[in-house]
């Protein structure tokens, strides 16, 4: 089932200083939206509202819908949405493999044992499953990272500088393979970045300075 997700209307302040307002977008299956803006603008703070993340010191409004259910005041849990913001989050104290089985639902992880694996067989990661994140490079980590929230199969996901952490050869080639999971999975996206080259060939894009 593919859904659509939708922002309506979204207004956010933090104290006198407003980030937006009445921002209204909407994102089809399989689509990669981009935001843009400098520093401060707002952009990982719609994440985080879209989320069910907003912090205590901001103040919004306007409503956000995934084929056509509202989320708006829904807590992240229930919400069906993965976000994957800069850092890697991954547990310490569990292997890549753990890390990546965690994602899924306890009654699933035996059985999806296999797809776990062969994840990482396909990002060409996988002699390190059994290390643990300390063992790893930026760029394993962001991988990993990414792939573990992808493995939850939400009916969105948010993108907040994924690729920052990656060199300039691993970024083209791990981004290609982001989108094209995305389009599979026939999932919506919205991505945070500073770098034009993260935009999708033909994607759209909202800049939060205009």
């Amino acid at each position: 089932m593919t859904l659509e997700l939708a922002v309506s209307n979204l207004s956010i302040q933090n104290g006198a200083y407003r980030l937006c307002e009445d921002l209204s977008f909407s994102v089809a299956p399989q689509e990669v939206v981009t935001i843009m803006g400098p520093s401060g603008s707002g952009k990982s703070t719609i994440l985080s509202w879209i989320s069910g993340a907003l912090g205590p010191d901001f103040k919004a409004s306007g409503t956000v819908s995934l084929g056509g259910r509202t989320l708006t005041g829904l807590p992240i849990e229930k919400r069906g949405i993965a976000i994957l913001f800069q850092d890697d989050l991954l547990f310490p104290h569990m292997t890549v493999l753990e890390n990546l089985l965690f994602a899924l639902p306890a009654g699933e992880r035996k059985a999806r044992k296999k797809e776990a694996t062969q994840v990482l067989a396909d990002l060409g990661l996988n002699e390190l499953k059994n290390r643990r994140p300390k063992a790893l490079s930026g760029g394993q980590k962001a991988r990993i990272s990414l792939m573990r929230a992808l493995l939850s199969r939400p009916d969105a996901v948010l993108l907040d500088e994924p690729f920052s952490k990656l060199d300039k050869p691993l970024r083209k080639s791990f981004r290609a393979f982001v989108f094209e999971t995305i389009r599979t999975m026939g999932i919506p996206a919205i991505l945070v970045t500073h770098d034009e080259d993260d935009i999708p060939e033909d994607g759209r894009l909202i800049r939060l300075d205009e």
